[in-house]
């Protein structure tokens, strides 16, 4: 089987293994045991019953808790649960070692496949957004909607923000910039991640730059840190570089499933010149596009992004009467500012 080549798996009668839920300021986490892989799942109690069921997946670097403050906007509009992918945030490494684009995407649809969740409605930031491009292009029965935010696409001009993360790919490198950096204060790290995620770090709130060191300081204890950094980013890169029917962009074009595509205007990795690229490639998309959000326009700008989401789902017919009706009193003004492990 080629490595781009995702089964369907697991079989319908293996059942994940789920732990004790925990709360965390109003979000659920649980780790959820499926062959091969650990995922780490964060939820929010829906609003009511019956409400469609969505997964969120993170960058680079990033978590689950990237999406938090989405989540909050549209827990009256779905059954949201954001994964954290293999090797970041709360998930262990996968057996395999499988980092690439293609395992990740393995283990987001033998997540859905054993919870009985599909057809979702997907959303990716970043790496998340390529994996997701993967999922939707090769398992279109699991996916309702797609909402892309500054996707991880195939460009020949690279972003010059986004270098590093292709040197990380190089053997040796992380190694390297390990030693390089090891004076480095969790402080300083999410200052340079804040610089380069954001278009306007004033935006992130003393709370949310707190928080987001604690979770620096927690990561960087983990034995398999620079481990899942390097060989997610070589996966990255080695998925840049694939051609023919496994071509992300050649992936893009067999999505069936409706698409919102989000690009910021100071988006630092993934050119703001990619956005009509995949609005052409996409064939059922939308293009959301604002001027001044950087990278992870979802929690800069969750309020806007919230509300293209809910036009999505009312231009594809899955806004059901009752259900825009509990979404108009969704928008509660809640802090979108959180840094915490924001990832490329």
């Amino acid at each position: 089987m080629s490595s781009t080549e995702l089964p369907s798996v697991p079989a319908s009668n293996v059942l994940p293994k789920v732990s004790p839920v925990a709360v965390e300021q109003g979000e659920r986490v649980r780790s959820v045991g499926l062959p091969g892989v650990t995922l780490t799942v964060r939820s929010r109690p829906p609003r009511r019953e019956g409400l469609p069921p969505a997964l969120y997946l993170h960058g680079l670097g990033g978590s689950s808790r990237n999406w938090s403050a989405l989540m909050a906007r549209l827990d009256g509009l779905v059954d949201g649960e954001a994964v954290d992918l293999p090797g970041f945030g709360d998930s262990p490494p996968p057996d395999d070692g499988d980092y690439s684009v293609t395992g990740h995407a393995r283990a987001v649809i033998r997540f859905l496949d054993a919870a009985g969740r599909g057809p979702v409605h997907l959303l990716g930031n970043s790496m998340g957004g390529a994996v997701a491009t993967r999922v939707a292009a090769v398992r279109p029965d699991l996916v309702r909607t797609l909402t892309l935010v500054s996707p991880a696409l195939p460009e020949i001009f690279v972003q010059r923000g986004a270098v590093p993360t292709g040197l990380l790919a190089l053997p040796g490198v992380a190694s390297l910039f390990t030693r390089w950096t090891r004076d480095w204060t969790a402080e300083q790290r999410v200052l340079g991640v804040m610089a380069l995620c954001y278009g306007d770090p004033a935006r992130v709130t003393p709370e949310g730059f707190r928080s987001a060191v604690e979770e620096m300081e927690r990561r960087l204890r983990l034995p398999y840190f620079w481990d899942a950094m390097a060989r997610s980013a070589r996966g990255i890169v080695n998925a840049y570089t694939l051609g023919g029917q496994h071509s992300l962009w050649r992936q893009a074009e067999r999505v069936l499933a409706p698409t919102l595509l989000v690009y910021g205007g100071r988006d630092q990795l993934v050119s703001f010149r990619m956005a009509q690229r995949a609005a052409r490639a996409f064939r059922d998309s939308r293009l959301l596009t604002l001027p001044e959000a950087g990278h992870v326009a979802m929690m800069e700008y969750p309020d806007v992004v919230a509300t293209a989401f809910r036009e999505l789902l009312a231009d594809a017919g899955e806004l059901p009467e009752t259900t825009a009706a509990a979404a108009a009193g969704s928008d509660e003004k809640t802090d979108g500012s959180d840094t915490e492990g924001a990832g490329s």
